[in-house]
Formats: C-alpha cells, sequence, structure tokens
C-alpha cells in the first residue's frame, strides 16, 4: 500500500508477468567485477527517497507546491550524503554509478520533479539487477526426506509484503512525476482529476525545461518496462500502473507530430524509437491479464462528448481521433484472439463493479440490462481487422456459446444475458451465418437422434450412449436461455427449431414419468414456440407430437431415452424386442402417455387460442371418422388384386383404423382435460359449431343420423341462438365470421326431416344474414332452452352483462356430453335439455355460478329424481348428488347410506350415462368413509352370481379401482383385504370376472409399488397356476401381463424370489401361452 497522501490509481485486478523488452541491452549493469549489494540496502535507499526531510515518518503530507519541492530537494541531498558518508553505501553507489554511465537518457535537469524521479529510476534498476543476480546464484537446496511436509527454501530474490509496500510507493511516485504529467490532453485519465496530490504534482512539474518533455515520457516508459522484465517486480508494476504505461506507449509510438521537422536531429524522437514504442505496447497488451488489458483501452478510448461547466464534476477532455481509432484497432485485436470474447466481456463487466473481487455492487450491477446488451451490439459487429463475416463468425461463435456456460456466480446473469443478446443480435443481422455457426452447433445433440438423420454402423450396438447426459442438459439449457429468455421469434430461430419439436416432445413425455430438472425446460420452450409459430404450423406440430402426421420428424425408432446419474436424461440404442405382444403393448402405452401429455401440454395453451383451434382441428377429424361408410372399409374379392397387393391394402386399413382409434382418444382426453375457456373468441365457437353442422349435413346425406348426431345437432344450433340472442356482445366482424353458417343451415332447413329444426335453422340464416335485425320467438325460445332458464325476457336483459366466457361454458358442457355419449355407442337415449326438470336444472349449474347451500326438500327432490324413467334426468340428478358430495354439503352427508342405495342400485342401470354417473358417485362417496363403504363394496364384488349380474361386478370393481387410485399412498392400509379379494376373484366361474380380476390386481400391485410383503409367494404362485391351467387364453393372458408387471416393478429385488417358483416357471408359462 501506498503512504497516505500519495496518489491512488485506478484499482485494476493483478495482471499476468509481461516481460517487454524496450530498454537498451547496454543499460544493464553487466559488469561482473562489481560485488552486488543486498536488496535490503536498496530499499533503504528507496525509504530515504520517499521520506519528508529525512524523518523518519513513512508519509508525506504534501498541500503546497513550494514544500512538495523543498521536500523532494532535501531528499535528494540527503542520498547522496548517505552515498558519501556511509562506508556501507559504497556498493549500492558504484552499482548505481555504473548503471548511469551506461544510461542514454538525461538525469539531470533544472526540474526538481524530474530529478528525483531519474534517481528513483535508477535505484529501480539497481533492485531488478541485484535481484536478478540473486535469484541466478541460488541453488535450492536438496529436500530432506525426513521432513517432507515442510516448505521449500525460499529464493533470495523474494520481496517481503513491507518491501512490496515499498516498492509499490516507489512505482507511485515515478508513473505520477516521470508519466502522468507529460501526457497529451484526452491520453489517459488527468492527474487532477485524480487526487488532490495529483493536482498539486500537475502544477509543480516544470514543462518548459529540459529535457524535452516526449524524452522524459520515452525514458520513463522505457525503464519501467526494462525493471518490468523480472516478473515479481513486473507484476507489481503492471497490476496498478498498467493503464498509464500504455497510454504513454500510445502517445509515443502513434501520435502523429503536429508538423514535419526541417532536420532530423530536430526530431524529439527517432523512428526507431517510435517503433520500439509500437512493438513495446503490443507485447505487454499480449502478455498482461486480457480483462485488464481490454479495460484499460476502454478507459483510453473514452465516450462520447460531455460538456460541464464545474470545475469540481468536469469530466476529462475527450480522447483525441487518433487515439480513438488505435484503441478500436486494439480492442478488435483482443477480441480475435483465442478466448477475446470472454476477456472483452470481463474487461467491460468487471470494471463495472462485478469482477473476481466482487464488492457492494455486484448484484446491483446484474439489473443493468443495458451494458451487457452494449456489449453484444459490439461482439455482433464484425471488425474491419477480419478477412469476412464468416471469418468472424467461425471463431467468435464458439466463444459466445461458451458464455452460456461461464460459473462465475457473480458474473452469469450478466454473461448469459450478454450471450443471449448477442446470438440473437447475430440471428437477425446475419441469419445464414447464425444457423450454420450457433444454431446448428446448439441443436446438434437433436439432430442426432431424429428419424431421418443417419446412425453410423459402430453406434447400433444396443446400449451405445448417442447422447451424454451432460450434452443433452447443456443443449436443453441454452435452447431455453436463446429461445424463452431472449423472446425474439425471428423467422431463423423458429425454422431452426422446427425439426426437432418431436425430439422435444418425446423428451418432455419421458421427464414426466420421473422427476428431472429438464422437464420444465422443455415443457417451457414447447409452450413458447407454440404459442410463437404461425397457428397451422402450431397445429401440424402437435399433429406430429401424437402421431397424426408422419412427416413431422421424430425421435428415430433405434434411440430411447434413459435416466442418468445427476437427474438429467441421456440417449442410447435400444435393445430389440423380441416378443411381438411385448413391443405391441409399449407401443400402445407410448402412444397413450403421449396423448395424455399433449392435453397436459394444452392446458396450458388456452389463452393463446391454441388449445381451441386443436380441438376444432380434432373434431374436423373425428366427422370424417364417424361418416366413413361401411364400404369403403371392404376390400375387392381376392380374385381382383395380387396377394402383395391385399397385403398392402390390409396395412393400410390397419394404419386408417390406428389413426381413427387415436383421434377418439384424443378427443376423450381433450374433453376431460380442459376448462370451460377452451374457446376464447367467436372465431373459434362458430368453427366449432361449423363442423358440428358439417357432420350432421354427413349424416343427413348418408341418412344415418342417429339420436347422437340429432341431440347434437340441436346443441350447436341452441349454442348459436344463445349468441344472436345477446349473451355476447357481436360486431359486424363477428357476423363476418358467422356467415359461415348460413350455408350450411340452409342445407340443414332444406334437408332435415324434423320440420321444428328446419324452422330454427331458416331462421337462424335469417338473422346471421340480417346482422340481428330479424330474430324470431323460436331463436329465443331455442336459447332459453339450451340455457335451462325459466324467464328469457330477464335473462336476456342479463346477458349482456356477462362476461365473454359464458358461451364457452355453454359449448363445453355440449362437448362434454356429446363425448360421453360417442364413447358409449348408445343410439337411442334421450338427452334433450328441455325434458329436464327445471329445479334438476338449476342444481346443475356449475358450483362457481351457484353456491347457495340446499334444503331438505332440495335434496329429496334430487334423490326421487334419480329414479326418473328418463335417462338425462337421471344422470343429471346422480352428478348432482357428486358434486354435492365434493362439496361437502352437510345435508347431503348426513344421509351417507341413502345416497349409496341410490348409486348402487343405479349402477344396475344399462346406460352408460347413468352407470358412469352412479361409479362416479360411489368413488366420491367412498372418499369421504372409506371405510365404511369399501369394505361393502368388496364383499360386493366377491358376490355370486345368484346375488349380482356379471355386469354390476364390472362395474362395482370400477367403482374400487377408482377409490384405489383415489387413496393414493393410502392404499396400503387397506392392501390385504384389496389383494385377498381379487385372488378370491381370480378362482371365480366366471371367465370374465376372472380377467378383471387379475387386471384389477395388476393396478394394485403398480398402486403399492409392488411392496406386498408377506403375500408376494401367495400372489406368484396363484399366477403362475392360474397361467398353467386356466381354460381361457385371455385369462391365461392377463396372468401373464401380471407377472411381467411383477417381473418389471420388482426389478432387483426379484433376485432375492425363488427362480424356480418366479422366472423360470413364469416364462416357461409365458412362452407356452403365447405359442397357444
Amino acid at each position: 500500500m501506498a503512504p497516505p497522501g500519495l496518489p491512488r490509481h485506478l484499482s485494476r485486478t493483478p495482471a499476468a508477468h509481461a516481460t517487454p523488452v524496450m530498454a537498451d541491452p547496454r543499460q544493464a549493469a553487466g559488469s561482473g567485477a562489481l560485488e552486488i549489494c543486498g536488496l535490503e540496502r536498496i530499499l533503504e535507499a528507496l525509504k530515504l527517497l520517499l521520506s519528508p526531510g529525512g524523518s523518519g515518518s513513512s508519509s508525506l503530507q504534501i498541500t503546497k507546491h513550494d514544500v512538495l519541492l523543498a521536500t523532494l530537494k532535501s531528499n535528494l541531498s540527503a542520498l547522496e550524503d548517505k552515498f558519501l558518508q556511509d562506508p556501507h553505501w559504497k556498493k549500492l553507489r558504484l552499482l548505481r554509478d555504473e548503471i548511469a554511465n551506461k544510461a542514454e537518457w538525461p538525469q539531470n535537469s533544472v526540474d526538481v520533479t524530474w530529478g528525483f524521479t531519474s534517481q528513483t529510476l535508477l535505484l529501480l534498476l539497481c533492485l531488478k539487477e541485484t535481484m536478478v543476480h540473486l535469484a541466478t546464484d541460488f541453488t535450492p537446496g536438496k529436500p530432506n526426506p525426513k521432513t517432507p511436509e515442510a516448505a521449500p527454501a525460499l529464493s533470495p530474490d523474494t520481496l517481503s509484503i513491507s518491501q512490496q509496500k515499498t516498492v509499490q510507493s516507489v512505482l507511485q511516485f515515478v508513473v505520477t512525476l516521470g508519466v502522468c504529467p507529460y501526457l497529451m490532453p484526452g491520453v489517459g485519465v488527468p492527474l487532477r482529476y485524480r487526487t488532490e496530490f495529483g493536482a498539486v504534482v500537475q502544477d509543480v512539474v516544470c514543462l518548459d525545461a529540459a529535457p524535452d518533455v516526449t524524452r522524459r515520457l520515452y525514458t520513463s516508459c522505457r525503464v519501467l518496462l526494462h525493471v518490468a522484465q523480472h516478473a515479481s517486480l513486473g507484476s507489481l508494476i503492471f497490476c496498478r500502473h498498467f493503464g498509464d504505461i500504455a497510454a504513454g506507449l500510445c502517445q509515443l509510438g502513434f501520435c502523429p507530430p503536429k508538423r514535419k521537422p526541417l532536420k532530423p536531429e530536430e526530431e524529439v524522437l527517432t523512428q526507431e524509437e517510435r517503433a520500439l514504442s509500437r512493438e513495446a505496447l503490443r507485447d505487454i497488451l499480449d502478455k498482461v491479464y486480457q480483462p485488464l488489458a481490454v479495460r484499460e483501452l476502454l478507459i483510453l478510448q473514452g465516450g462520447p462528448p460531455q460538456s460541464c461547466t464545474d470545475v469540481k464534476t468536469q469530466v476529462r477532455c475527450r480522447a483525441p481521433a487518433w487515439l480513438r481509432r488505435l484503441c478500436g484497432q486494439l480492442l478488435s485485436e483482443r477480441l480475435m484472439r483465442p478466448s477475446g470474447v470472454q476477456a472483452v466481456v470481463q474487461g467491460i463487466l468487471e470494471g463495472a463493479g462485478a469482477g473476481a473481487a466482487g464488492g457492494s455492487d455486484a448484484e446491483a450491477t446484474a439489473a443493468h440490462w443495458k451494458k451487457c446488451d452494449l456489449i453484444a451490439k459490439i461482439l455482433a459487429s464484425c471488425p474491419q481487422q477480419s478477412l469476412s463475416p464468416e471469418d468472424y463468425y467461425r471463431d467468435i461463435c464458439p466463444q459466445i456459446l461458451d458464455l452460456f456456460h461461464f460459473q462465475d456466480k457473480l458474473t452469469v446473469r450478466q454473461f448469459q444475458r450478454v450471450a443471449t443478446t448477442t446470438f440473437i443480435t447475430m440471428s437477425r443481422e446475419r441469419p445464414q451465418l447464425a444457423a450454420k455457426y450457433l444454431l446448428q452447433p446448439v441443436l446438434a445433440p437433436l439432430h442426432r437422434i431424429l428419424n431421418t438423420a443417419e446412425i453410423p454402423e459402430s453406434d447400433m450396438v444396443p446400449g451405445t450412449v448417442l447422447v451424454t447426459e451432460e450434452e443433452l442438459s447443456r443443449c436443453i439449457e441454452d435452447v431455453f436461455k436463446v429461445y424463452v429468455v431472449g423472446n425474439e421469434p425471428l423467422t431463423v430461430l423458429m425454422d431452426s427449431l422446427l425439426p426437432v419439436l418431436g425430439v422435444l416432445f418425446s423428451l418432455y413425455c419421458f421427464t414426466k414419468q420421473s422427476v428431472s430438472h429438464v422437464r420444465s425446460l422443455c415443457q417451457e420452450i414447447l409452450l413458447w414456440i407454440l404459442g410463437k409459430l404461425e397457428r397451422k404450423k402450431a397445429i401440424a406440430s402437435l399433429k406430429g407430437f401424437v402421431g397424426l402426421d408422419k412427416s413431422v420428424p421424430s425421435l428415430h425408432s433405434l434411440c430411447q431415452f434413459r435416466a442418468a446419474t445427476q437427474g438429467g436424461v441421456m440417449i442410447t440404442i435400444k435393445e430389440a424386442i423380441c416378443d411381438e405382444d411385448e413391443a405391441l403393448y409399449q407401443k400402445v402405452s407410448s402412444e397413450q402417455r403421449q396423448v395424455e401429455h399433449l392435453g397436459d401440454l394444452l392446458s396450458h395453451c388456452q389463452e393463446c387460442g391454441l388449445a381451441g383451434d386443436f380441438f376444432i382441428f380434432c373434431l374436423r377429424e373425428l366427422t370424417h371418422v364417424a361418416m366413413e361408410k361401411e364400404a369403403e372399409l371392404k376390400t375387392q374379392p381376392f380374385s381382383s388384386k395380387s396377394l402383395l397387393e391385399l397385403e398392402q391394402h390390409r396395412a393400410l386399413l390397419v394404419e386408417g383404423q390406428a389413426q381413427k382409434l387415436l383421434v377418439l382418444q384424443l378427443m376423450a382426453v381433450l374433453c376431460e382435460r380442459m376448462s370451460e375457456q377452451i374457446f376464447t373468441n367467436v372465431t373459434q365457437v362458430v368453427d366449432f359449431v361449423a363442423a358440428t353442422l358439417q357432420r350432421a349435413c354427413a349424416s343427413l346425406a348418408h341418412q344415418t343420423e342417429s339420436t347422437v348426431e340429432s341431440q347434437t345437432l340441436s346443441m350447436s344450433m341452441g349454442l348459436v341462438a344463445v349468441m344472436l340472442g345477446g349473451a355476447v356482445q357481436l360486431k359486424s366482424s363477428d357476423f363476418a365470421v358467422l356467415k359461415q353458417l348460413v350455408p350450411l343451415l340452409e342445407k340443414v332447413s332444406n334437408t332435415h326431416p324434423d320440420p321444428v329444426i328446419q324452422e330454427l335453422a331458416a331462421d337462424l340464416r335469417i338473422t346471421i344474414s340480417t346482422h340481428g335485425a330479424f330474430s324470431t320467438e323460436a331463436i329465443s325460445v331455442a336459447a332459453q332452452s339450451t340455457l335451462n332458464k325459466k324467464d328469457p325476457e330477464r335473462k336476456i336483459e342479463e346477458r349482456p352483462q356477462k362476461s365473454q366466457g359464458r358461451y364457452t361454458d355453454v359449448s363445453h358442457s355440449h362437448l362434454k356430453q356429446q363425448q360421453s355419449h360417442e364413447k358409449s355407442n348408445q343410439t337411442g337415449q334421450q338427452s334433450c335439455l328441455s325434458l329436464i326438470p327445471q329445479e334438476v336444472r338449476e342444481h346443475s349449474i356449475p358450483a362457481n355460478q351457484k353456491s347457495r347451500s340446499i334444503t331438505a326438500e332440495q335434496l329429496q327432490e334430487i334423490l326421487l329424481s334419480a329414479y326418473d324413467p328418463q335417462v338425462p334426468t337421471r344422470a343429471a340428478a346422480l352428478r348432482t348428488l357428486s358434486r354435492w358430495i365434493e362439496q361437502r354439503e352437510t345435508r347431503t352427508l348426513e344421509v351417507q347410506e341413502k345416497l349409496l342405495r341410490v348409486f348402487l342400485e343405479n349402477l344396475e342401470h344399462e346406460d352408460t350415462f347413468v352407470y358412469l354417473s352412479a361409479i362416479q358417485g360411489v368413488a366420491l362417496l367412498t372418499d369421504v368413509y372409506p371405510e365404511k363403504i369399501l369394505v361393502g363394496l368388496l364383499a360386493q364384488y366377491d358376490s355370486s352370481k345368484d346375488k349380482h349380474t356379471p355386469e354390476t361386478r364390472m362395474k362395482v370393481g370400477e367403482v374400487v379401482m377408482r377409490i384405489v387410485r383415489a387413496l393414493g399412498d393410502m392404499v396400503s392400509k387397506y392392501q390385504e383385504a384389496l389383494i385377498h379379494t381379487f385372488l378370491r376373484g381370480v378362482r371365480d366361474p366366471d371367465s370374465a370376472h376372472r380377467a378383471s380380476s387379475l387386471s384389477n390386481l395388476g393396478e394394485l400391485c403398480q398402486r403399492l409399488d409392488f411392496l406386498l410383503g408377506p403375500v408376494v409367494h401367495e400372489v406368484t404362485a396363484c399366477l403362475i397356476a392360474v397361467a398353467k391351467t386356466d381354460r381361457e387364453v385371455q385369462v391365461r393372458r392377463a396372468a401373464i401381463h401380471v407377472i411381467v408387471l411383477l417381473l418389471r416393478g420388482l426389478s432387483q429385488k426379484a433376485t432375492e424370489l425363488s427362480l424356480e417358483t418366479l422366472g423360470l416357471d413364469a416364462e416357461r408359462e409365458r412362452a407356452g401361452v403365447l405359442n397357444s
């Protein structure tokens, strides 16, 4: 540390040991005849120069010019007296005189400050030469094997901490007196703006006295660089004074002369000296700590011109044009070096207080993103030194990608911000180069495993790791930082990510099965890209996710995801499955999971409207599926086709059937997962109605209309009536959208056999065409019936005050009912809402619209409606009771036994809509009172044919399994009763009941995490016995399936079981069943 009161320059981090050579080699004390003095004597002489008036004080309190000059003269005189009078200083005097005689720079001057600087420089040269000779003569002793832990002996040229402080103080005096006063205005930071002492020095230095100021500056820089050739001294010089020395070298080597001298002898510096200065500048720039070099060059380059009249706050002059150009060129050279990008970023950010030293400003700097954006613009601009933009991108882009993985905790956010902004800026300015050198390396791990990629034969061995955990995690994190954090939907970014969306979705589905830090990143990436894509491309991607569009790239058929050790995922070559049944099971289960996970993903896309558009797409696909003629599924006679053609035709038929089943599965999942707000605008509602009307028209054309189509048509037309009746404030643009329904309504009015529907379709067509100017009573009645209201006049007045989401609630309830009908394949039921009693309809209103408590009369009326002969009334009553149980209505729970009896009796009903509602009610009731109800249900499931029909027992089994799923981890409390019930069911005379019991047992084992305890042997013995002896092949297949589940779930625990009991016999019987 320098003594108090001395000028303190900009704080800098330690520099690398630079050893530039600018001094003449003849400066060195090469005479071997002189005896080298000790370091202590030289440091004592340096302390004497720094002491005020020869006193023992270690500081100079300088406030006036004359006091400073007097002190410098006094110290110089004291040093000379010491040399002449003290014989112990003879060696140092001889060494100093030899170095002074060999020096070619002027040492004496009228200016006291230069005389003081010259003597200080001579002593520094003495110090350097002494340290070099001491290090040369030093021979380290051999280490003592008896004490290997002892530290090795220090080199004699090592400076102690106090000695380093003395040298630092001397260096500050040399730079303050010998460098800074001679810098031109705008070159470096002026002394007067640093400290009060600096302002005094600036006024004390006599610039008119000989030698010339340029010669003084050259001499100071020359000697300091010569001293810096010693590693420890170079570190002390450059860690704090690199900026001032670099400024001096810039001025010496690159400043253009004001006028061309007439004669060579008039030149202050020769051309050779200027060339040496330029060489020395580049030398130290290459060897010091690069962020330090970048920061000092930026300080030298300066900022835009500023004006200020206050002297205390006045900023320094703007750097001259030649210096700005030079610094820009040198900064570009720093950038083009290896690791140059990181050096530039660190140099700028560390100067803001977030460097290696951190500091209290580190967190505050993290919020200043403007500086990070400025760095990104610098990095994205191709410098003039580069041969071409492609060469620049080839060199810089790998370094930019490395910024994403910077690990320093203080600056990680700034580095990632710089990397993201630079990535986006380059993609915007030069998309082709960015795609080649940025996007391709980032997405390379995902492209490697696409089904369109070619995997080398050497990697085809099962178990070969194609993408490691670290590589895949880094890829996903980089994509997240660029796309989601950057949030710039540039065309090149979207087009690059589009081909790998299928792989991202497959990875997302895999991570949903376990815990992984990659899951949330994949979900955010998918949600971002689906929200930013054009709607057609987004829906095409969703089709590819679930296999509806085979042209969309997806995961390679030979690749599989595997959980890795650090919580991530790796990609390997999967083993071939020889068992066709197992392969089919895995394929079906994988498709099922993909559909379910797609539903989860779309549940987050409802606000942007993507979920609604995809639902409408699936509805249109469902229309095509439902309206295909049976004749299209029949093949031509064998005589008209060859065997190969027939096989191809059969394959196409199977593929078509698979697509249709997938669409149905999608519709079921979407109806289950989507909320009432799936439709976000009038256009989507109109598209939904149009799809429904198209389906009705197709049914009428083929004369295949059923009850389901009739009910669907009534509901869709009622929905249009609700919209036209005032539930939604329609604009002129909305009527333009509604006009697409006019041809369909006209077709319905002409072809439908029901005159009521014909009249309603005609009225709706006229109302849409007149933009609501004409409306009939039939439209009001249809709207009233759809909304289940008593007073149409009062309710229609209130409708404009409702939110726009109102009509989406109605349409979604219709979709739910329509989908449940389609899944049940019931064609004879009636679900017209007008047949439901008004009280039931009121209680069927969702809880968010009607939250008042129920009365005893209302409960009794709903219980009576549960036995109503009309199917819709009965089903609505059961649903209402279920909702009251779920809401924990006190009055409902008081009659739990009566409710249980009502639900169990409705299980006998043949209509799917009724008994499914009853199953839901029993499951909800058991969730409230599991101990009281579960035992009775198990007894009913275990009863004989005489008491309950097989169908009823199957329905009770479905109720029990719903209870098991709802109990979750609590199911272990009832595991013994459940396991024994299902084991007894395995011995039932009815083969369907036996297969059902085995299926339920397998799912129960999964819910118990296969922790069966002491009954595991009993279960496996029963399963193997069934596989051996049962007469029905379906039952044996079910037993084998449960055994496979057990083996897969037990995993390593399976080795604890008897291989003879569980493994070998099971495999033998499994092979036998498959062969049969």
